[in-house]
């Protein structure tokens, strides 16, 4: 009895672990929640994570685009589509820690809705996204007038996350010609 009562035991314990090693390991990483600024044509931006999708219905599941593929400090980042971005325009600001992309881009090229007012991206959405090098930053996108402009920061206070309703020119001024 002893003998078959352990050999059950063990039968049993062997199907749990066996079961509980088949199991899907979790990723290290979501896709996409790191992007990076090098210079004016080498960067990344916050986007809908599939094709014509609604910048602001997506603050919580946006993904990094980049410029080029397999940019450094961007890992697993997807590229923007050629023709996407029109002009892009850097300012840096290094006593305060912060650098600036703004300009002009063509929605149509990734299926943006251009009626769509926009949205924007931060630290507190999408969870878990950032820009390599720095605390914080702050990005807005507008498909119905096809700029966008993005800082990201090492203070708070430079990048305001409070006025995403005001849009690009308001929130972080630049050139977006």
């Amino acid at each position: 009895m002893l003998f078959s009562k352990s050999f059950f035991i063990s039968t049993a314990l062997f199907a749990v672990l066996s079961v509980a090693s088949a199991a899907p390991k979790a990723k290290a990483s979501k896709i996409g929640q790191v992007g990076a600024i090098h210079n004016a044509k080498d960067f990344c931006l916050f986007l809908p994570p599939m094709y014509g999708g609604d910048i602001a219905a997506n603050e919580d599941r946006a993904v990094a685009f980049c410029t080029k593929a397999n940019m450094t400090g961007a890992p697993k980042a997807g590229v923007l589509p050629k023709g996407f971005i029109k002009s892009a325009h850097i300012t840096r600001n290094t006593a305060a820690g912060w650098v600036q992309i703004t300009g002009r881009m063509d929605g149509k090229k990734y299926g943006l809705n251009p009626k769509d007012g926009g949205g924007q991206y931060d630290i507190k959405a999408p969870v878990g996204s950032s820009y390599t090098g720095y605390k914080y930053f702050v990005e807005l996108v507008e498909p119905d007038s096809n700029i966008y402009c993005l800082r990201a920061c090492k203070t708070k206070a430079d990048c305001p996350v409070n006025k995403s309703t005001y849009g690009c020119k308001k929130v972080l001024g630049g050139n977006y010609a």
